[in-house]
């Protein structure tokens, strides 16, 4: 008992709790060097700081720093030498992507939140935080999200909803560890179809935005257990289209060559068309044996999710002549193909109202 009554003891001794003390500035010097040195979790949140001073620095154990609900600008550089923080929490503040330090990056931080705050960017210092497994930069001004993302590959949990978000850069794609991705209340119109490479992805949020399709790939996201779409267009309204671009001379050819299997060698031709040849994809359609290459008829087809959701996702076909797997009925899509339906294990919750 007494053991356990020391812990809880030594615990507390690592805490240090000056929140919703209406504090209009913090003073480092009213806290002795043993309880600097002692403490582990600083909680300033809920207080009246513009500023964050630089005296920070002298909790060089720090594994934890609330400074969310105050009215802070900036983050001072005296934070870039707390060598052991792993959290940072800023909640609900004025921050804007001028107001981190230079070397914010090389801090080993694990979680941090800015959600709430004024960023029109991600800063650059945040994808260089190689040890990030959380990222919440939610109800902010965001417009886009930096290619560099793909740097963050320890990210599990990336939130960017509430932003002004239009577009998913396709990067995002490489980040292997990634679970649970928050896009929710932006104005995205399509899903970029590498997001089928995030094989670790369990829990997508896209509701409220403007989608008017899933790419077929989503399929491939086979641990993929919650999918978040109300309050989109593809929901709200399904709209069956179908785009065509006719082909060009080189690809009717390449079409020609990959359809009939007509035998070709590397010194027949020049380099460059060895190399568009290989770019041939296969038309889906298991009743057609065509080829495209950049000429595609690009259609809606729906797909029967758990059976109980159905879900508009985009379907490529070789030309317009070629007859579709999938019913112009959308009630029969469901009893054309095996494909046409996902089963239930496979997704356990599909979020359309």
């Amino acid at each position: 008992m007494e053991s356990q009554e020391g812990a809880a003891a030594a615990t507390r001794d690592c805490v240090l709790d000056f929140s919703r003390l209406s504090l209009n500035t913090f003073n480092v010097n009213n806290v002795s060097e043993d309880r600097q040195r002692d403490t582990r979790q600083l909680f300033l949140n809920y207080n009246r700081l513009y500023a964050l001073p630089s005296s920070v620095s002298l909790f060089y154990n720090l594994e934890l720093l609330d400074i969310s609900n105050n009215g802070l600008t900036t983050i001072c550089e005296g934070i870039t030498r707390l060598a052991k923080l792993k959290t940072l929490l800023a909640k609900n503040n004025r921050l804007d992507e001028f107001s981190l330090p230079k070397e914010f990056g090389s801090l080993q931080l694990e979680v941090l939140n800015f959600s709430g705050n004024r960023f029109q960017e991600i800063p650059l210092q945040c994808t260089k935080l190689l040890r990030l497994q959380s990222l919440s930069i939610g109800g902010n001004r965001l417009k886009s999200i930096p290619a560099e993302i793909e740097y963050l590959t320890s990210l599990e949990m990336l939130y960017l909803g509430g932003n002004l978000i239009s577009d998913i850069p396709p990067e995002l794609a490489h980040l292997p560890y990634l679970t649970y991705l928050v896009l929710c209340d932006n104005r995205i119109q399509s899903v970029p179809p590498q997001l089928a490479r995030l094989h670790s992805l369990r829990s997508l949020s896209l509701h409220n935005n403007l989608l008017t399709y899933l790419p077929r790939e989503i399929l491939s996201l086979v641990h993929l257990q919650e999918l978040s779409l109300r309050g989109n267009p593809l929901v709200v309204r399904f709209v069956k289209e179908m785009i065509y671009d006719p082909p060009s001379l080189l690809e009717l050819a390449g079409r020609t060559i990959k359809s009939r299997n007509i035998p070709y060698f590397p010194y027949d031709m020049p380099s460059n068309l060895v190399l568009y040849l290989d770019l041939a994809s296969k038309c889906p359609n298991p009743k057609c044996a065509g080829v495209y290459f950049d000429s595609c008829v690009r259609q809606i087809k729906f797909v029967d999710f758990c059976g109980k959701y159905r879900l508009p996702l985009m379907h490529y076909l070789c030309s317009p002549e070629c007859t579709s797997p999938c019913s112009s009925n959308p009630q029969s899509d469901a009893e054309s193909e095996e494909e046409n339906s996902v089963p239930a294990d496979r997704l356990q919750r599909v979020l359309l109202g």
